[in-house]
């Protein structure tokens, strides 16, 4: 991060990853700025990297996505080639919409969103299991939704 961040820039982050569909001046308002200064701080933390992207978070049991589960994945090998096969693979299947290296026991960390039951095993019979860097695979399905945020705990971390 070239600058550090005042207050301001913080508030606008916040209000910006809780709803990215506000205007400039709904924001400028908020965070008591006028128009264009507001303007250039969102700019300036666009092209930082600080704003990645603008989205709309989508309902996904509306959507009839009912499953999520969290998977454990551990490679035949943990070698260099391994990993990046691997990780190329994974990018590619839109059922996992994260995945994450792990510390511990467990090479990989993936979280899958399906529709069904069936959907899911037919997913990991079909793709993971035949990944050939796959060794071992465990599944983890969440049972209860408590908490599901993407935003950032921004005012904490000062």
């Amino acid at each position: 991060m070239s600058e550090k961040l005042d207050n301001t820039d913080l508030a606008i982050l916040d209000l910006l990853q809780n709803d990215c569909s506000l205007s400039t001046a709904a924001i400028a308002e908020r965070v008591n700025l006028s128009q264009s200064p507001c303007w250039r701080r969102i700019s300036r933390l666009e092209e930082q990297g600080l704003i990645r992207e603008r989205v709309a978070l989508l309902n996904r049991e509306q959507l009839g996505m009912d499953v999520v589960v969290f998977a454990t994945v551990n490679l035949t090998a943990t070698g260099r080639q391994n990993l990046l096969s691997f990780e190329k693979d994974i990018v590619r299947y839109p059922e996992v919409i994260e995945c994450y290296t792990m510390t511990g026991i467990w090479d990989y960390m993936l979280k899958i969103v399906t529709r069904d039951v069936r959907h899911y095993e037919s997913f990991v019979r079909e793709t993971l299991s035949a990944n050939p860097d796959v060794r071992e695979l465990h599944s983890h399905m969440a049972v209860t939704e408590i908490k599901n945020s993407t935003s950032l705990p921004l005012q904490t971390q000062s």
